[in-house]
């Protein structure tokens, strides 16, 4: 489940050098993930991107994607990449040496770029970080020409799944999750391009599973203090599932997961 905590910092524009790198690795690490990789093809696919359009990606992170979509679009086509946070944009711009991918400075709430300008939208695992999600697919609708069409794909925090430990003790350390600005952005994403006036074509979703042989210990790590921080688990209670989990990974039995949804739509031409 190559995830992060909802609110840990991919929408701040300013981060410490010391967090860069673990932003990379996690980044690169869901890159990695079959489940991220077959819903970022089921949508390549729904789009049909063609030659020559322009495209914009919101919240490009390191521009793995961006690239991915600026081959699609060919040397006529454009591809801008937007992120706010310098660090990822340099180590984009330095993967990207030699392409033609553009990245700029620029916020999901007011995109850089014209109004009506842009054929493609693609726009994955940000609208959990913010508190205005339904502005930000608006200001999509705005950049984008009639029958212009988007690609939103985000997780969705109340799908995670933990096995094995007591129930009550993992709901506890699960629903520490839910505590990012848009936890279940996965589940709104069908509505909130349908109020912004597009037409959902085609609709996806993966769960991202993590290695049944290894705990993730930085996520569960963080859910578990943040359990015990506000009284919902007892360090007793945390460290017994932590024994658990560590005991079913050791002979291939953990199960983890979260569950990412997609959504295709288009604006009405």
């Amino acid at each position: 489940m190559a995830q992060t905590q909802p609110g840990t910092g991919f929408q701040k524009r300013h981060i410490a050098p010391d967090r860069v790198a673990p932003l990379v690795g996690a980044l690169d690490s869901q890159d990695a993930n079959p489940g991220v990789r077959r819903l970022r093809a089921w949508a390549e696919e729904a789009l049909a991107v063609r030659l020559g359009e322009r495209l914009v990606d919101v919240g490009s992170g390191t521009g793995s994607q961006t690239r991915a979509l600026a081959a699609a679009v060919g040397p006529d086509g454009v591809a801008i990449g937007v992120e706010p946070n310098e660090g990822l944009r340099a180590v984009a711009e330095e993967r990207s040496a030699g392409s033609r991918v553009r990245f700029t400075d620029g916020d999901a709430l007011a995109l850089p770029v014209p109004d009506g300008s842009m054929d493609l939208v693609w726009c994955e695992r940000v609208l959990q970080h913010l508190a205005d999600p339904d502005l930000a697919v608006a200001e999509m609708a705005r950049v984008l020409r009639p029958g212009g069409r988007v690609a939103l794909l985000d997780t969705d925090w109340g799908t995670t799944l933990l096995h094995p430990g007591e129930p009550e003790v993992v709901r506890a350390l699960t629903s520490a999750a839910l505590n990012g600005a848009n936890p279940y952005s996965g589940r709104r994403l069908v509505g909130q391009l349908s109020a912004a006036g597009f037409v959902v074509d085609d609709r996806g979703s993966q769960a991202l599973l993590q290695d049944h042989r290894t705990v993730a210990w930085p996520l569960i790590r963080m859910l578990g203090e943040a359990a015990v921080r506000t009284g919902a688990l007892t360090a007793e209670q945390r460290d017994t599932l932590y024994a658990d989990l560590t005991e079913a990974a050791g002979r291939g039995g953990l199960h983890m997961s979260v569950t990412m949804f997609g959504v295709v739509a288009h604006l009405p031409g």
